[in-house]
């Protein structure tokens, strides 16, 4: 027990020498993921939609 105690004493003072991002930070980072997963699925729906438009002309489908 005494293990466990330790090392969430020792985990608190690492977290308190962490620097936090500020609120603007955060919001436009996660902006900028939003935006990236966006336009990667684009791209994966337009490369599938090829691919399967491929796929069916050389089946004959």
């Amino acid at each position: 027990m005494k293990k466990i105690w330790q090392f969430l004493v020792e985990a608190r003072a690492e977290l308190r020498k962490a620097t936090w991002p500020s609120w603007d930070d955060v919001s436009r980072s996660t902006l900028v993921v939003f935006v990236t997963v966006i336009i990667f699925a684009v791209l994966i729906y337009a490369v599938d939609g090829g691919i399967d438009r491929v796929f069916r002309s050389l089946l004959g489908g």
